[in-house]
């Protein structure tokens, strides 16, 4: 088979360095043009046109790698947002401790995708916050106006064996 018609390798690639990153005890970040079209992080985080993203587990939640895009859930500035992150917008994926990874080169899968740079002007497709239950549903109990009463008695603590 030509290498033109094959699909682009930079899935699997991210996939194993992943795994090999996660196995050795390392942080995987990602490096991700947030100029392209269909990425979806935090604008505020943004830095030259790129976002650097620790994509470990302790750090993520939901994390999906498919041949498309990167998704998952995370915290940035202690508020909950979801991430997508095309996998022709990804750069690179390196350790933060060692700098062990890779960069990726553009490949010709993505040269139609790379081409579709946000600009200033364009419609926002917005990134929502995602908003816990309890303050959608501000519910005010009678136990709203008055201050918590202090536990009475001294502390205690048990050790256990």
């Amino acid at each position: 088979m030509d290498i033109e018609k094959m699909t682009p390798r930079r899935p699997y690639l991210v996939r194993a360095f992943y795994e090999w990153l996660v196995d050795n005890d390392l942080t995987p970040h990602l490096v991700v043009d947030a100029t392209l079209s269909g990425v979806r992080v935090p604008k505020e985080f943004i830095q030259d046109g790129q976002i650097i993203l620790n994509i470990a587990p302790r750090a993520v939640g939901n994390l999906e790698m498919s041949n498309d895009a990167i998704t998952f859930n995370a915290r940035f500035g202690g508020k909950p947002h979801s991430v997508i992150a095309p996998l022709y917008a990804v750069h690179a994926i390196y350790a933060r401790e060692n700098g062990a990874g890779t960069m990726f080169e553009p490949e010709d899968g993505y040269a139609d995708a790379e081409e579709g740079i946000v600009e200033e002007d364009s419609e926002d497709i917005g990134f929502d916050v995602v908003d816990s239950i309890a303050e959608s549903k501000q519910v005010e109990s009678p136990s709203d106006n008055t201050p918590p009463e202090r536990p009475k008695g001294r502390p205690s603590l048990r050790v256990v064996k």
